[in-house]
């Protein structure tokens, strides 16, 4: 793969033919690569160190790990190591050890820096990436770094093919993969930055009013919420009184309103008329109740059915609600948004807004282990069967005993093995394009003022609407 003009080995055994119904794309160059990159992942990234798995004679695309570049340069050692350490030991879970790596690196200039002083100030993490897959006895065969719609190569040193001006990124929507992929349902439209946009707080004049009814509601919350919780650490709490079952009351009766105006195509206009159906009040409400544990986890349940769209777009909502000094607290509903994304299928903003939680509270337990578990990829559905089965336990619908942690139920034997077509005799890896993927998904392949009423208390709807709320993509 480093030398571009080289034709892959022909000998040794062939892999079987894909079955007729999983057609496979055959990528020969780093511009397709460049180019698959989106598909594989769901979204273009932006900035991002992205290591993809390669297994057999033929380099079949397996396994995958994405981070954002770190900022400093004295991380980039350790974040190699874990990135390298995390790809190899999940790719040994689901299939088996990896034949080679492919590595990227996506990164946009800033200011009046070119997309060649990006690669020049990359190039030590790219070294470091392939030392850290070499102590693992996996070698690293390509390392393509894209930058202001170019890419480079670390690995050729044929500047015939690979120049150090860097080569035009093919355009969208004209490879074969991309044919493919339309075909197939999937799309990759969707930047990093469009898909944080929609789960970042506001900054509009709208901001101000939101933050000043956080600091009403946490004076009364608070006290309630921690009197509370002490109650029930000793036994005494009742369940379906105080601030947890007014919050998730509250957030079934938001939902409904939200599940009544379907949203628009237009994500920015969708997210608009959402914000208008939630009041700073009731935003405010909920975002204290949902910084309990017990009341996150019964709204994670909301997580499958006709539940699920609402409830993500509510999620969603919050996040934006999480304005000025309550940054932190845009954990739990980041980490709900990241799970309900998953459960449904778009592994792109799950873990997208997964790593937004983190980066909102870095010690939050609910999103490290959903992280972890969406990484590894653990199947979603086991974790929504130790969620379903502690609903049906309330309900008196299954025998009465202490459920163990839902994410740390979710055995490996209980993860996804996804067959993973291979293709007929041909150069470069091969890119299996799962049949009928869910739009906006990955590729199926192996492997986020004023007045106020009392918080949380009954409504008829949104009492303190602002046309202020509206947004902008000047305004994000």
């Amino acid at each position: 793969m480093t030398n571009h003009s080289e034709a892959t080995d022909p000998l040794g055994p062939l892999d079987p033919p894909a079955p007729l119904d999983e057609p496979v794309v055959t990528l020969r160059t780093p511009a397709e690569l460049a180019d698959a990159l989106p598909y594989l992942l769901g979204f273009k990234p932006e900035e991002s160190v992205v290591l993809i798995a390669l297994h057999g004679k033929r380099g079949r695309f397996g396994g995958r790990v994405r981070l954002g570049v770190p900022e400093r340069a004295e991380d980039w050692p350790g974040v190699a190591e874990q990135l390298a350490e995390c790809l190899v030991s999940g790719c040994e879970r689901r299939e088996s050890r990896p034949d080679g790596i492919v590595a990227f690196l996506c990164q946009e200039p800033v200011g009046a820096e070119t997309g060649q002083a990006v690669v020049a100030r990359l190039r030590p993490l790219a070294q470091v990436l392939r030392t850290a897959c070499g102590r693992l006895d996996v070698p690293v065969l390509e390392v393509v770094c894209i930058s202001a719609g170019r890419f480079w190569t670390y690995c050729c040193p044929d500047t015939r093919c690979c120049p150090p001006e860097g080569v035009p990124l093919l355009r969208p929507g004209t490879s074969v993969l991309a044919a493919a992929a339309t075909y197939l349902g999937v799309r990759a439209s969707a930047t990093q930055s469009e898909i944080r946009r929609r789960l970042t707080p506001w900054n509009t004049a709208a901001a101000t009013d939101q933050e000043r009814v956080l600091d009403a509601a946490g004076l009364e919350l608070v006290p309630r919420i921690v009197s509370e919780e002490d109650r029930d650490d000793d036994g005494s709490g009742q369940d379906g009184h105080g601030v947890a079952a007014e919050t998730l009351d509250l957030a079934r009766r938001i939902m409904a309103r939200l599940a009544a105006a379907p949203p628009t195509a237009d994500t920015l206009d969708a997210d608009n008329k959402d914000d208008e159906l939630l009041a700073h009040d009731e935003a405010a409400a909920l975002i204290f109740g949902l910084q309990s544990r017990t009341t996150r986890d019964r709204a994670a349940e909301w997580m499958e059915g006709d539940e699920a769209p609402a409830a993500l777009r509510l999620w969603r909502a919050l996040a934006r609600r999480c304005v000025g000094a309550y940054a932190e607290h845009a954990a739990p509903p980041l980490a709900l948004a990241g799970w309900v994304a998953w459960s449904l299928g778009d592994l792109a903003e799950g873990q997208e807004a997964l790593d937004m939680a983190l980066c909102a509270d870095s010690d939050y337990t609910f999103a490290l282990l959903l992280s972890r578990a969406c990484n590894e990829d653990i199947d979603p559905e086991s974790i929504r069967r130790c969620l379903r089965r502690r609903r049906d336990e309330r309900a008196g619908e299954a025998v009465p005993g202490a459920a163990p942690e839902a994410l740390e139920e979710a055995s490996p034997r209980r993860r996804r093995r996804r067959r993973v077509p291979r293709a007929a005799p041909g150069e470069g890896p091969e890119v299996p394009v799962g049949p009928r993927a869910a739009p906006g998904t990955a590729p199926t392949a192996p492997r986020t003022a004023g007045g106020t009423r009392a918080p949380g208390s009954p409504g008829t709807g949104p009492r303190n609407r602002r046309r202020t709320v509206r947004r902008s993509a000047r305004d994000d």
